[in-house]
């Protein structure tokens, strides 16, 4: 049986999948984005050894901060990671909160191609232009790509142009449907948004306690900011605009506070629309409901509204 995990950032995904990785005899394979680098801990909360309580992690710290994101090299490398805990008799359980990522690791996506030409033509395009009239000329092509796609994401929109471009076939026909991939039992943890913002904001104010802004500027002297990836990554490209002198230190935290609101309203849009997601109520008794679904994984319930306090 094949575990997730997912949800917003801030919502307690890591510690609840090692709670269920102890009672099912399992390990944990990461699929949060940028825990894949190494030497990105505080900014991307990853547990110390210590707080793994035992429990085996795999595909952290896996790339250099220099190295660009692939959603196509990750998906192979957690699909041999899950064969691997499988084929040992234990139990994979797979964290995060990158949708993309979780999608892959299920086998979800279908990845097209890439043509080194195409791809150079557009990204200079992308970097004189910028990515508005690019996003533009994506909903014309293919709407429902350009509606999936934030018109801010150059980097997705230079991939879909060019998936368009290189086989004929919309972007949108390669993005991830619900009918395939590996059968998982998949937990989602739901929060009140009010309580997530606060569970937020306190995460930004420990993350620069413990040092984040030190933890940028030694990656810097490794090139961080010359990374298409991990430089956009939330606190090091707020704290990559105070190193640089734009803005104070203060402005950077409130950026990194403002903006991690904002992608946890994202994330929780993208895990919301996959009807294979069973939702629990983050909290005490979390543990009990998710167990609960492992052992009756028919059981699938809707996203909580919360319009008024979830009960026990």
């Amino acid at each position: 049986m094949l575990i997730a995990v997912v949800g917003a950032t801030a919502t307690g995904k890591s510690d609840l999948a090692i709670e269920l990785a102890l009672a099912a005899g399992g390990e944990v394979v990461n699929a949060d984005s940028m825990q894949l680098y190494r030497g990105m801990d505080i900014g991307t909360a990853k547990l110390s050894l210590d707080e793994r309580r035992g429990v085996p992690h795999h595909l952290l710290d896996v790339w250099d901060v220099t190295k660009p994101a692939s959603v196509a090299e990750y998906a192979g490398l957690a699909q041999e990671t899950i064969d691997d805990i499988e084929r040992r008799g234990r139990t994979p359980v797979l964290v995060g909160g990158s949708g993309l990522y979780i999608r892959a690791a299920l086998g979800d996506l279908d990845f097209p191609g890439t043509d080194a030409g195409v791809r150079e033509r557009l990204e200079a395009e992308l970097a004189s232009a910028g990515p508005g009239p690019m996003h533009a000329r994506l909903t014309e092509r293919d709407p429902a790509a350009a509606a999936a796609i934030l018109p801010s994401n150059g980097r997705r929109i230079v991939r879909a142009l060019e998936v368009i471009e290189i086989t004929g076939r919309p972007f949108s026909a390669t993005m991830p449907s619900y009918e395939q991939g590996r059968p998982a039992v998949q937990i989602g943890i739901a929060m009140p948004r009010p309580e997530l913002d606060r569970r937020i904001d306190a995460r930004v104010d420990r993350m620069w306690e413990l040092g984040l802004a030190d933890e940028v500027r030694a990656l810097e002297a490794e090139g961080l900011r010359g990374s298409r990836t991990a430089s956009r990554a939330l606190g090091y490209q707020q704290l990559l605009r105070h190193t640089s002198g734009e803005w104070t230190l203060e402005e950077a935290r409130q950026e990194t506070a403002r903006g991690t609101r904002r992608f946890a309203r994202r994330q929780e849009s993208w895990f919301r629309r996959d009807p294979r997601v069973s939702w629990v109520p983050a909290g005490g008794d979390a543990r009990a409901r998710a167990l609960d679904n492992l052992d009756h994984p028919e059981r699938i319930s809707a996203f909580p509204s919360f319009t008024s306090p979830v009960s026990g």
